[in-house]
């Protein structure tokens, strides 16, 4: 089977408070969901269609029994989700103080099994094959993840479209040095990379958005997007075509799972073919939808949602 998007990366279990503008120390209930930013992406092209499928790893425990639920649930094949005898599956839980402070907390320890994935485990010839191939930043974070992630991209040698989302979680590295040398070696392989702010600063040293994106371009990417916050996004291509998308009015509930929603509606762009300025207002439109929701995974809009708020200007 030749999959459209194959993501590599994180997963985990969120615990996301039914109590929004509580500190955590004083709430009292939480929903779970599926998580995890590589997960996320797979599932949000789910939902748009695509046929996906995620590499990662849990604990050998009832939480990573539940993630296998819940794959299958949203449409995400599971094959190559395997089990790590003696870590526990990852819990993250968060505070919504809405509209723009939702701090994390990554319960992570002693290390995460998504971190434990072996090269010497990775189906070469489907990763080849896929459509879309996705890898995290915090995937090179650790070995043996960062071995296996580096050996995957070389493998594929850049085949139909290799995202590279630059990730940058700052808890997982020891400093942003450390982080470079992979994120440089990662760029070689990619022809698309996506990030916001601070994790184009990390990946370039660059932060000013039209100078980062040329330094992703001459880094080797075909396509460079930056997410700019509150304005919008930049997408410049290696053609000299730049891009720049304000974003959609909405009403924030939880800004968690946006940028994973809009990778996954990036992804659904590029292979349906569309122009650069569709493909980002359709992200934007995503992104915007899962922002006015509480949980990440199970928000990703179907089709027909996104094109009622783009319908409409605004999520409502």
């Amino acid at each position: 089977m030749v999959y459209d998007l194959i993501t590599m990366g994180r997963i985990g279990v969120d615990l996301y408070p039914l109590q929004t503008g509580v500190p955590l120390a004083q709430v009292t209930s939480f929903g779970k969901f599926l998580g995890g930013s590589a997960t996320n992406v797979a599932v949000a092209a789910a939902r748009m269609g695509r046929t996906t499928a995620v590499i990662t790893r849990t604990g050998d425990d009832p939480f990573g029994a539940y993630l296998h639920d819940a794959l299958r649930a949203l449409g995400v094949d599971d094959r190559w989700v395997t089990s790590v005898p003696g870590l526990p599956t990852p819990v993250t839980f968060c505070e919504i103080f809405p509209p723009d402070d939702f701090p994390l907390y990554f319960y992570r320890q002693p290390k995460a099994p998504d971190l434990e994935i072996e090269a010497g485990e990775l189906n070469l010839d489907a990763i080849a094959a896929a459509r879309v191939f996705w890898v995290t930043g915090t995937g090179l974070s650790e070995e043996p993840s960062r071995t296996a992630t580096l050996a995957a991209l070389a493998h594929r040698d850049r085949t139909g479209t290799t995202v590279f989302d630059l990730d940058w979680r700052p808890m997982f590295w020891r400093d942003p040095e450390a982080a470079r040398p992979f994120y440089a070696e990662a760029l070689r392989h990619t022809t698309v990379a996506v990030g916001n702010l601070d994790e184009v600063e990390i990946a370039t040293g660059i932060r000013e958005p039209h100078a980062a994106a040329r330094a992703l371009l001459d880094a080797g990417v075909r396509l460079a997007v930056v997410k700019q916050g509150p304005k919008g996004v930049l997408a410049v291509g290696a053609d000299g075509e730049a891009v720049e998308m304000p974003p959609l009015p909405v009403t924030v509930l939880n800004g968690l799972g946006a940028g994973d929603a809009f990778g996954g509606s990036l992804c659904h762009g590029l292979l349906a073919g569309w122009d650069l300025e569709t493909t980002l207002r359709g992200a934007n439109a995503a992104g915007a939808i899962v922002a006015s929701r509480l949980e990440c995974s199970t928000a990703m809009p179907t089709p027909d949602e996104v094109a009622a708020v783009l319908a409409a200007g605004a999520v409502r």
